[in-house]
């Protein structure tokens, strides 16, 4: 019995994040962004984002956490968004943005990371709660108030 109330825990705790992935690039098509979600990113040891957007020469990879007060980035995660921008998307730097994503309630916070933080190897776990303010921003872009579903 406990394995059954275990798996279907699972499945609840996929089926947000799968909501969340889902939600976001929907919103950020409704931002003129070409955006898709990676289905099998979750479990893989691939460099795979959770949703990759391109608007105009800027190409995002967002990682996306639902939770209710604090969503948790593990290095391992991060590190990933980087080698996906590098190896898989020929732009310069200026133009490839790791974004990570936490979805707490109605409430979304954004957070792009630093190049030069993951070139000089100082990417350490990451973690944002609904106290927080993000600091990303498409550019030429005004997002709705972060309290709102975006």
């Amino acid at each position: 019995m406990r394995a059954k109330s275990g798996s279907k825990g699972i499945r609840k705790w996929r089926r947000r994040g799968y909501y969340s992935e889902r939600r976001l690039c929907k919103n950020l098509q409704a931002l003129g962004f070409e955006a898709v979600r990676i289905p099998v990113s979750n479990p893989s040891l691939s460099p795979l984002p959770d949703v990759i957007a391109r608007k105009d020469r800027d190409v995002y990879a967002f990682e996306v956490k639902n939770a209710k007060f604090y969503a948790y980035f593990p290095r391992k995660e991060i590190i990933k968004l980087f080698q996906y921008l590098e190896k898989f998307v020929p732009l310069p730097e200026d133009s490839l943005h790791a974004v990570l994503v936490a979805h707490l309630g109605k409430k979304w916070i954004f957070k792009e990371l630093s190049w030069d933080d993951y070139k000089e190897d100082e990417i350490e776990k990451e973690s944002i709660n609904k106290r927080q303010h993000g600091n990303w921003k498409p550019k030429n872009e005004t997002l709705p108030d972060t309290r709102q579903d975006l």
